[in-house]
Parts: C-alpha cells; sequence; structure tokens
C-alpha cells in the first residue's frame, strides 16, 4: 500500500530524474524556440557568406556560348574563390556564368567583370536543435511527444513537493494563477 510518506519520496525521485533526463531537451528547445522567435532578423539554421570579387582582364567577354566555356576555365575561376571542385555549370543568359559547387555558387557577370560568390553552412548546434523543435525529422514526433508528456510530469511533481506556506495549496496556486495572465493578455489583445 502507497503511504503518503511513500507517495512524497516517489513524488520527489520522479520529479527529480525525470528533471535531469529532460534538461538538455529543455536547454535545446529554448536556444532553438528563441531562434526561431527571431526568424525574420537572421537566419538560425544557416550562415550566408556573400562577396564579390573582380574578375580578371581577359575574362571580359561580349557573349559567352555555353559550348566555349571549358572546364579548365571554370576550374580557374572557382579558384578565385577558394573552391576546387564543381559540380556544373550553366549560362543564364549571354554573359553570364554560373557555376555550382557542393554548397556554393559563383555568378559571373563578364559585361562588369564581377562575379558573386554565396556559400551557405549549417549554423552549428541551431541547426540540429531547430530540426528537432519543427519535429523536421517524422520519427521524432514520437521522442517530441514523450518530451512533452515527461515535462507535464515534470510539472505535476513538482506542484507537490513543498508543502505548508510554500506549496502549492497556499502560495503555488497564485503564482501558477499569475502565470496564466501573460499568455491570457497577449492572446486577449491580439491584433
Amino acid at each position: 500500500m502507497l503511504t503518503k510518506k511513500h507517495f512524497m519520496r516517489l513524488n520527489r525521485v520522479t520529479h527529480r530524474d525525470l528533471g535531469y533526463f529532460c534538461s538538455a531537451f529543455i536547454i535545446a528547445y529554448c536556444f532553438s524556440g528563441i531562434a526561431l522567435n527571431h526568424i525574420d532578423e537572421w537566419n538560425p539554421d544557416f550562415i550566408i557568406e556573400k562577396r564579390t570579387i573582380a574578375l580578371p582582364q581577359n575574362m571580359a567577354t561580349a557573349q559567352v556560348p555555353l559550348e566555349e566555356i571549358t572546364p579548365e576555365q571554370v576550374t580557374h575561376l572557382g579558384s578565385l574563390v577558394g573552391e576546387t571542385d564543381y559540380r556544373t555549370y550553366d549560362v543564364p543568359a549571354p554573359g553570364h556564368l554560373k557555376i555550382y559547387f557542393k554548397d556554393a555558387t559563383l555568378h559571373a557577370r563578364f559585361f562588369d567583370r564581377v562575379a558573386e560568390y554565396e556559400k551557405v553552412k549549417r549554423r552549428p548546434i541551431f541547426y540540429e536543435a531547430n530540426v528537432l523543435h519543427r519535429n523536421g525529422v517524422k520519427i521524432w514526433r514520437w521522442g517530441s511527444d514523450l518530451f512533452a508528456s515527461g515535462l507535464i510530469l515534470v510539472n505535476l511533481t513538482g506542484l507537490f513537493i513543498l508543502r505548508g506556506k510554500y506549496g502549492f495549496g497556499r502560495r503555488g496556486w497564485w503564482l501558477m494563477t499569475a502565470g496564466l495572465l501573460p499568455p491570457a493578455i497577449v492572446l486577449t489583445f491580439q491584433g
């Protein structure tokens, strides 16, 4: 039979151990949540490097037919931005050449003798956390549901750890009710 003393001990142990287990997920979700909240201000998934380089004088031509471009020329252009292996290239318009690398592109405009280089790489830690936060991996949906259930259990067990004037029955329910106010106000006055 489960006595009150045994229940309180089991409650504390469950709260403590489940809290430890969920702590890494909580931190990852918090970082990801902050990043996703500010998605209009920065890209939380990728770092995008852009730069413009001047093309050598001997590469300025009026027309660049695709059949006249040699792989050596493409390799030489790639070397100007530190890229060694291109995947493919095309001529999107007369006087333009676009070279595709693994995670980058180089768009050469021969009329202007400039090329625009753009490289994309994953933002460390944030990318992976955001994939989990947005449920970008199908199987993670179940992991996310288990994590949410764990957080509910941590919350509920936490309500009954303290007793007396600092417990849920006296002070806790006031604070819990106060915690409902900010989202209620925002939802009430949303535009």
